[in-house]
């Protein structure tokens, strides 16, 4: 069973179709207990997002510590690290060592990132039978750095190189869309589920 974390700010339905077409059974929760894998989606402002999800921040913590597994989808990846500069200074979840920021000012870089970029894959778990170059769909204008490098799972590039996602262990993060990520896409999830 996978379990997708309902806190409000979530692109639920569009995770859960992509879920059943790989054939998997999921359910909708807005707690963890009897959680086995647990995705935690999100569309919005990182400082709301933690607003609703600090009641449940021990309870996230204790199971990636108990050795559940988890994915973070788009502001769900950003969630997983220590701060956001997003409308002010606010702390995440804490999971993985790092920070999310804006991308640089820019006058010929169109922000927020829309649209379709190719991964560097640099892990085999997320790579899968992928190959590198593979397209993904982005909406973002914050980009989340990594303190451990070996955390870092594929990047892609808008102006800069950036953390497309990240893997530690049993923490998976895609700053892209892979539920609107058409074959490459599913493929990841499907990754995911494998690991």
């Amino acid at each position: 069973m996978i379990s997708i974390l309902d806190y409000g700010m979530g692109n639920l339905r569009s995770v859960e179709k992509a879920l059943v077409k790989l054939g998997q059974d999921v359910e909708v929760v807005s707690d963890l207990s009897g959680v086995t894998r647990l995705i935690i989606p999100g569309v919005g402002a990182f400082g709301a997002a933690m607003e609703r999800l600090r009641p449940l921040k021990a309870d996230i913590q204790s199971y990636v510590s108990d050795g559940g597994k988890l994915l973070g989808i788009c502001l769900g990846q950003q969630l997983l690290f220590e701060t956001s500069e997003e409308h002010g200074a606010h702390d995440g979840l804490e999971l993985l060592s790092g920070r999310v920021q804006y991308f640089p000012k820019s006058n010929s870089l169109k922000i927020p990132h829309i649209g379709w970029s190719a991964l560097d894959l640099k892990s085999e778990a997320l790579q899968g039978n992928l190959s590198q170059g593979s397209q993904v769909y982005f909406v973002h204008s914050l980009v989340t750095w990594c303190d451990a490098k070996e955390d870092i799972a594929a990047t892609a590039f808008h102006g800069i190189e950036f953390t497309a996602a990240v893997r530690r262990g049993n923490i998976w993060g895609m700053q892209f869309h892979p539920e609107k990520s058409s074959s490459v896409g599913l493929t990841l999830l499907q990754n995911w589920l494998d690991s």
